[in-house]
């Protein structure tokens, strides 16, 4: 027999467990080398003005410390701008943890065939990943779609677009600690 109070705490934590949200990535593709380059740049540069700054000894010359907050807020506006010239010329796609049984089946449906399996593939990777693709898009890719990119995209960006649906799968949110 269990008790009140465990039945109770159970209660609230089934219901915490029932509301954690599904893991998800995301994979932006950028149209414009340069944009993306000067982004990555000013983000380098925040980044490092912001740490210099924070490992900064509490009692520096008040010069050195003016110097190092000046640089930051520098660097924090000019990566505002270039974020907002990134995000305007970047397509974020977005993919989402597909339920275990859901996974499951659309394994099933695309067994690997024998030189796959000579290779240790659990899946045929060329009817697979665009469906599974496709199952994870949070924005509704097509599977057709997601074949053609597979085929026609850059062999960086198609590898990215398949690790970004596939990861998520094996993506955990789980800590088995100490104790």
């Amino acid at each position: 027999m269990t008790s009140k109070t465990a039945t109770n705490g159970w209660g609230a934590l089934e219901k915490r467990l029932n509301t954690l949200p599904k893991p998800t990535s995301t994979l932006k593709l950028c149209a414009d080398a340069d944009v993306r380059d000067r982004y990555l740049a000013a983000k380098q540069a925040h980044t490092r003005a912001d740490e210099s700054l924070k490992a900064l000894p509490a009692d520096a010359e008040a010069d050195a410390k003016k110097l190092l907050q000046s640089r930051a807020v520098e660097t924090a506006a000019a990566l505002e701008a270039a974020t907002a010239e990134y995000d305007q010329a970047t397509v974020t796609l977005t993919f989402q943890a597909l339920e275990r049984g859901q996974l499951q089946t659309l394994l099933d449906e695309h067994p690997p065939t024998e030189e796959d399996e000579e290779k240790g593939a659990d899946f045929h990777f060329d009817t697979f990943a665009p469906e599974l693709i496709a199952a994870a898009s949070v924005d509704k890719m097509p599977a057709e779609y997601a074949a053609n990119a597979l085929k026609t995209w850059s062999l960086s960006d198609s590898d990215d677009l398949w690790a970004a649906a596939w990861s998520v799968q094996r993506r955990k949110r789980s800590d088995l600690g100490k104790g």
